[in-house]
């Protein structure tokens, strides 16, 4: 008969750790928080110490009588909810509510589920951590004071149903300095020149750097004229060569910044998927005759440390695997990324490295596989040895011009022969070879291509980009960024196309009120100061009621402000010239979380909306009356289909070009990737690549 109960949050991880402990324990799920301030008021006693009124979470009540009734038959709780503040919280909540003493020895934690690691975690049980609840209070109370306070105001002064929130705010407000830093852009003209050149039998491509030894920027047409002239007709002669050996190092392995940073680039994964794909690999996955085993370590960290035993697995199995050569001479040790990185678990890695991919992929879903994939490859490349690579650099002289070729070869791939980390711009590794070349060998120019660019305003933030600023500013911790992610799209205030993060009308309106009238919430480096103080409250080096009563004494000046100089802003909707179907009303513009789409401007009495659409000016391959238009999926992915639809059914994830196979004249159809775009057909093995025009002078 069991005579210990354990409670977690999910149904899966009690499975997982069910196994391990055996029939001497029950088992069982909270299903996560049990405890919350309530939706219906602040819930928060601002002149009582902050004292949190907390209330059972609504439909709660089945599975808290589920716990008391176990709680009854045993002699023993542990109390082994994730190890962060929220899981400490989780536990604590448990705690009063199951009247477990928190000074008792009740609190259990693991950074990984594996047999090993949940048994030796239940040989040295702990107290509550209070020091981890009052951080995480600190937090939701903070979070609640200034979403329960700005809210309304924005409510009274603008449009129902607005809120703000402390760090979704900082982002969103990320998102439209950048898009104001993309609009005030002026380009400005640049161009370059490369030389297409063949020695002996190979051919090599090299640009213009200088000329009589001056490095020289070629800001027009006027400057390309008189480098070709400084040129002449003469060949191009190798007048330097610089070789040398240089090192790559590998990544580290992954903390949760970079993990859904490398889940966007390489798989396509927003970060929310990639939580919660990571979350079913640490809970457990059941791997036939293994049983069910957690496959990954804790998900949520920002500490890119590995345990010497995770070390030695690895190195054996590259030694073994690879050769003695791939290992390093000593264990990789990775510094912090972030100064303020709190180190409480390790990176993200597999829990064995003998589970190799290839392995466990008839246990996984696509996703589970991919992902697991991504983590195992990059733990194991973080301790691999470094890659050699051979560089070179060649100056050719022609006239008075100089050109400079560029080129590098791998020597020992290293780390290389597994993962090679990803860039947000779609930039890849290809190498470029040069042909042996000596000084004094002559080069014969086999075109020259002097091309006009205009330099570019910075990127939109895709949600890698985005995450990885937050990251290095310091706003907001691991747990938080997809969230915040969700939850600014949710609000309306961010929209997205082609996977990047543009800001809508109402979004910008906020900001702008919360600029004006509550600086500090938008302020970059007050908010990052709060996250240190958070932190510092979880260290046991801050009081957290004296964190929360610093930063509400300007803040409830500020609200006093607002409530008397804030003007009642009414937000009128772009009417399109479009009429709805269904009563003849116009529709209006509105805007959703995958951006505009048309409302009847009827509402409520007339609740019709439909999407954009957008011809692309290609006739349907299929009924050859319709045209082709471009919609959105209700996951805001775009796809093709013709606007006869339903009397003709043709749709395409591919966008469809207009003009036929050049092979067999059937439709060619276009395919994006990080390198570019081609066109494919859709019968036959046509495949080409689409290629600018070409403006460059025959020699």
């Amino acid at each position: 008969m069991a005579d210990s109960l354990v409670i977690v949050e999910s149904p899966a991880k009690a499975k997982t750790i069910g196994k391990y402990l055996g029939s001497k324990f029950i088992v069982k799920a909270s299903m996560g928080h049990i405890r919350d301030l309530p939706k219906s008021q602040i819930g928060v006693e601002v002149d009582n110490d902050f004292n949190p009124k907390y209330i059972t979470i609504r439909g709660k009540g089945s599975v808290l009588k589920e716990l008391k009734d176990a709680r009854k038959k045993v002699k023993k709780v542990y109390l082994a909810a994730d190890p962060d503040r929220e899981g400490e919280a989780i536990a604590w909540h448990l705690a009063h509510y199951l009247e477990i003493d928190e000074t008792d020895s009740c609190r259990v934690v693991f950074n990984e589920i594996t047999k090993q690691a949940v048994k030796d975690a239940f040989k040295s049980p702990r107290p509550i951590n209070m020091d981890l609840v009052n951080a995480q209070q600190a937090r939701r109370i903070l979070d609640r004071l200034v979403g329960y306070k700005i809210s309304p105001l924005l409510w009274k002064k603008v449009k129902k149903g607005l809120s703000a929130g402390r760090v979704q705010s900082v982002a969103v407000k990320l998102i439209i300095d950048r898009e104001n830093e993309i609009d005030a852009f002026i380009p400005e003209e640049y161009w370059t020149i490369t030389a297409q050149l063949k020695h002996e039998s190979a051919t090599f491509e090299a640009k213009f750097h200088s000329i009589e030894g001056e490095k020289r920027e070629l800001g027009s047409q006027q400057d390309v004229e008189e480098v070709l002239q400084a040129m002449g007709t003469s060949s191009f002669t190798v007048a330097e060569v610089k070789e040398k050996e240089r090192l790559r190092n590998p990544a580290a392995p992954f903390i949760t910044s970079s993990l859904q940073q490398e889940a966007a680039r390489k798989l396509g994964f927003r970060a929310s998927k990639t939580m919660s794909v990571a979350q079913q690999l640490y809970e457990g996955v059941d791997l036939g005759k293994e049983g069910t085993v957690g496959l990954i370590t804790y998900m949520r960290t920002d500490s890119t440390r590995i345990s010497p035993v995770a070390q030695e697995e690895a190195k054996a199995y590259i030694e073994e695997k690879y050769g003695a050569r791939f290992v390093p001479d000593q264990p990789r040790i990775y510094a912090k990324k972030n100064s303020n990185a709190q180190d409480a678990h390790e990176a993200i890695r597999p829990t064995s490295v003998l589970r190799d991919p290839d392995t466990m992929k008839e246990f996984l879903s696509r996703d589970q596989f991919r992902l697991y994939k991504l983590v195992w490859e990059r733990f194991v490349a973080s301790q691999m040895a470094s890659a050699v690579l051979d560089t070179m650099a060649v100056d050719l002289k022609v006239g008075t011009a100089m050109f400079r070729a560029v080129g590098s070869k791998v020597k020992f791939h290293g780390f290389m022969k597994i993962y090679v980390e990803g860039n947000d711009d779609g930039a890849t590794d290809e190498e470029k070879f040069l042909p042996p070349l000596a000084v004094g060998n002559i080069a014969i120019p086999e075109l020259i291509d002097p091309k006009q660019h205009f330099t570019q305003p910075p990127p939109r933030y895709t949600e890698a980009r985005l995450v990885r600023t937050m990251e290095e500013i310091g706003i907001g911790r691991p747990s938080t960024y997809a969230p915040t992610l969700e939850t600014i799209q949710k609000r309306g205030y961010i929209a997205m196309e082609e996977k990047k993060f543009i800001p809508t009308e109402l979004g910008d309106l906020v900001i702008q009120l919360m600029e004006e009238f509550f600086p500090e919430i938008l302020d970059v480096e007050f908010t990052a100061h709060m996250e240190d103080d958070l932190d510092h409250v979880e260290d046991g080096k801050e009081d957290w009621v004296r964190v929360l009563g610093s930063f509400y004494e300007s803040f409830e000046k500020r609200l006093e402000v607002a409530e008397e100089e804030m003007k009642e802003i009414e937000i009128q909707d772009e009417i399109s010239e479009e009429t709805c179907e269904k009563c003849g009303s116009h529709m209006v513009y509105k805007m959703g979380r995958f951006g505009k789409f048309l409302a009847c401007s009827g509402f409520p009495d007339c609740r019709n909306t439909k999407p954009i659409v957008k011809d692309i000016g290609v006739a349907c391959p299929k009924c050859a009356e319709g045209k082709i238009i471009e919609r959105r999926s209700k996951k805001g992915r775009f796809f093709y289909g013709c606007d006869q639809y339903p009397g003709c059914d043709y749709v395409s994830w591919d966008k469809p070009v207009g003009k036929p196979c050049p092979q067999c004249q059937s439709l060619l159809v276009e395919k994006r990737n990080r390198s570019g775009a081609r066109h494919q057909c859709t019968q036959c093995d046509f495949n080409e690549e689409v290629i600018e025009e070409n403006d460059g002078i025959e020699v």
